[in-house]
Order: C-alpha cells, then sequence, then structure tokens
C-alpha cells in the first residue's frame, strides 16, 4: 500500500473520493474569497468542521476534520432538539479524516446526521482515524438502520465505491452498536472482505473502547435512556403536538361562533394538560409508569388526568361532558406518548407497528363516541 500522508494541496481530480473531496475544497475556497464565485446566488457556507487540509491517499484526497464542538455545533443541535430545520441538519457523505490517520488508522462508519458525526468525530479527540459518513437522508444511525437507510447494501455500495481495500490494510469496520439492526457483519465480511466490529453504544466509550483492542465490557453494550436522554427528546415532540393542538383550538373557536358549542378555557384546560401529559410527562416518569406499552402509559397518566380535573372542575360540568372527557383525555395522552416510542430503543420498528394496530382502532372508536356524546349535548 502507498503511503498515505497530508497534504494541503490539491489536484486533478478523478474518482469519488476525489470529487468529494474537490467539493469540499471548493466550498472552502469559496469561504476564503472576498469575492463571491457563484455568481448572483447565495451559496451556503462550507461546514466549519473542516479544517481545510487534506490527506494524501491511495484512494483520493481526503478532507481532515475538526474534533472540536463550537458554540455553532451547539447552536445547531438546540434548533434541531426543537424540530427546527430538522431534516436539512446533515453532513455531506463520504470520507474523512481525523489527525493523520494511515493504513493502520481505525475505520468509523456514522450517518450523514450532523448530531451523530458530531457526536464520533469530537469523541476522537487525540485519535488518528477515518470515518466513512453513509447517505441515510439526514437521518441518525438508530433510526436509519430501522428504515432501511443505514444498511448491509448501502455501507458495501460505499466499501467499494470508495475503494476502502486500498485506503486501509486491517479490513475492519468499527460500526456503531445502534445500527446493528440495519448491518449483517457477516454478509458485508462475505461480499467485501471487510470485518464489522460493533462498536460501543456512546461514543464517549470509543477511546476506551480502543484502549481495549476493540472490546466493548457490558457497560459499554447497555443501552441507557435516563432521564437526561429523555428530556433531550421532548422538545421535538411537543413542537410536532402544537401544530395538531392548535388546529383542534381553531375548529373549537369555530364552533363557538357558530354556536354549536360552548367551549371555554376551563373546559379547554384539561385537554391542554393531557397533551402535555403525553408528550412531556410520560417520557420523564417512564420508568415508573406501569405496563410495557407506550400506549397503555399514556393512557394511564391521561385517566389519572382526567379524574383530577374532574375533581378540579366538576361545577358545573354534566354527566355527558364528564364521559366524554374520561373517554378523550386518557386517549390524547396515550397516541402522543405512543409517539415518543419513535424517540427510544425501547422498541423495534415491528412492535411499534403491532401497537400502532392495536391503539388506532381504540383511539377512532372513543373520539368518535365522545364527539357523539358532546353533539348531543349540544341539542339537549
Amino acid at each position: 500500500m502507498s503511503e498515505v500522508k497530508e497534504n494541503v494541496e490539491t489536484s486533478g481530480v478523478n474518482g469519488p473520493v476525489e470529487e468529494t473531496a474537490a467539493l469540499l475544497k471548493e466550498q472552502t475556497e469559496c469561504r476564503a474569497s472576498s469575492e463571491s464565485c457563484c455568481g448572483s446566488k447565495k451559496k451556503e457556507s462550507p461546514p466549519r468542521f473542516l479544517t481545510g487540509k487534506f490527506i494524501d491517499s491511495p484512494v483520493g484526497k481526503i478532507p481532515v476534520i475538526s474534533t472540536e464542538y463550537t458554540w455553532r455545533d451547539m447552536l445547531g443541535a438546540w434548533k434541531v432538539r426543537w424540530g427546527i430545520k430538522r431534516m436539512d441538519y446533515r453532513t455531506e457523505p463520504g470520507l474523512y479524516a481525523i489527525g493523520r490517520p494511515d493504513e493502520k488508522a481505525p475505520l468509523f462508519v456514522s450517518a450523514n446526521y450532523k448530531l451523530s458525526f458530531d457526536r464520533l468525530r469530537c469523541s476522537l479527540a487525540g485519535i488518528d482515524a477515518w470515518i466513512l459518513v453513509l447517505d441515510t437522508d439526514g437521518v441518525n444511525v438508530w433510526c436509519a438502520a430501522g428504515k432501511g437507510t443505514f444498511s448491509t447494501q448501502n455501507l458495501m455500495r460505499s466499501v467499494a465505491r470508495l475503494r476502502l481495500n486500498r485506503l486501509v490494510a486491517h479490513e475492519t469496520l468499527i460500526v456503531p452498536q445502534l445500527g446493528a439492526s440495519g448491518v449483517s457483519g457477516h454478509e458485508v465480511r462475505s461480499r467485501t472482505g471487510f470485518q464489522v466490529v460493533f462498536g460501543p453504544v456512546r461514543a464517549s466509550d470509543i477511546p476506551a473502547f480502543l484502549k481495549s483492542g476493540m472490546k466493548a465490557t457490558p457497560e459499554m453494550r447497555h443501552v441507557r435512556f435516563d432521564l437526561p436522554d429523555r428530556a433531550a427528546v421532548v422538545p421535538v415532540d411537543l413542537m410536532q403536538a402544537m401544530g395538531g393542538t392548535i388546529k383542534v383550538l381553531g375548529v373549537l373557536f369555530l364552533l363557538n361562533i357558530l354556536r354549536l358549542g360552548d367551549f371555554t378555557p376551563g373546559n379547554v384546560t384539561p385537554y391542554l394538560l393531557s397533551v402535555l401529559a403525553g408528550t412531556v410527562l410520560v417520557p420523564m416518569i417512564l420508568p415508573f409508569l406501569p405496563f410495557r406499552s407506550f400506549a397503555l402509559k399514556g393512557a394511564v397518566v391521561g385517566l389519572v388526568l382526567a379524574l383530577l380535573s374532574y375533581t378540579v372542575f366538576r361545577d358545573g360540568v354534566s354527566w355527558r361532558e364528564a364521559a366524554a372527557g374520561f373517554l378523550l383525555l386518557p386517549s390524547v395522552s396515550s397516541w402522543f406518548a405512543l409517539n415518543f416510542t419513535g424517540s427510544t430503543t425501547f422498541t423495534s420498528p415491528s412492535g411499534v407497528n403491532r401497537e400502532l394496530k392495536a391503539a388506532l382502532p381504540l383511539y377512532a372508536l372513543a373520539v368518535t363516541v365522545s364527539a357523539v356524546i358532546l353533539i348531543s349535548e349540544v341539542f339537549m
């Protein structure tokens, strides 16, 4: 294998890796220039993690990236957590270098969701390594493995297209453990010659993982979903819930105008609380709720909320309104709790589908009966 060396100069391009390097170089030069090189159309700024240097490797020039986590990265992560331009928070697929890697350097695989990419690159501070970023449409490793984009086929195509057998001598790919459901190590080995080694769950354990000869301890394999982890994914679910909630409030406001209802802040409050119960309270107290099913966990919280709401707001509430509330509030809370399944590692995609098939007809029945009861109240 020819020597891999660092080189800040670039030359002609003639392959997939070279095309990526040329694109990134063009972006870097564009940023550095005081004059626009993009005509009248404004061009996006290049990623800040690019250092502007390239590694001259047997498969072409590979951009060197930083392991620094800047305030811009923190701001981007915060915005994504609140659902702001979430689907655009991605990085360019391809090969990247950290430090001064050679043919013996470890080769990591990640998704092109920038949060996943940032976690990996920042955990590799002080380590010379290669990173192969798969195109997962900007979806994180775990979700992409379930959706089939962080997959055996995608990995094998990238290994062949980027000629990784010429880049490294060890034929080992370090794949995130959360991507294991999408990658068949046996098939990758038989079709490409590369052995798949599943790394630790958390990127912060990678230095210890490497020091131990790529041996993960049981603690490194343990998938935790502690309170900070659950709190981190609450905002995006809450923002998604707000969209539907605003529509519901709009419909109630319209019914008031048409004199088909008398929905006041007092009787709308329990509904709003049920939304918060499903999106915020259930994730916060998740380990303490009974049942494995997220739908049932949410229904339990919603039922408790309905009892408390009836206790507080029962003055002037008819038995029909109370009955509708006891059907509707647990259903709303259960629905948003069920949506939270997609933010956890508790359930497989097939498990989510089974739960949806069981819960959706019950939601539809509860909402229909509640609507009939409330409409009958208007004409009584």
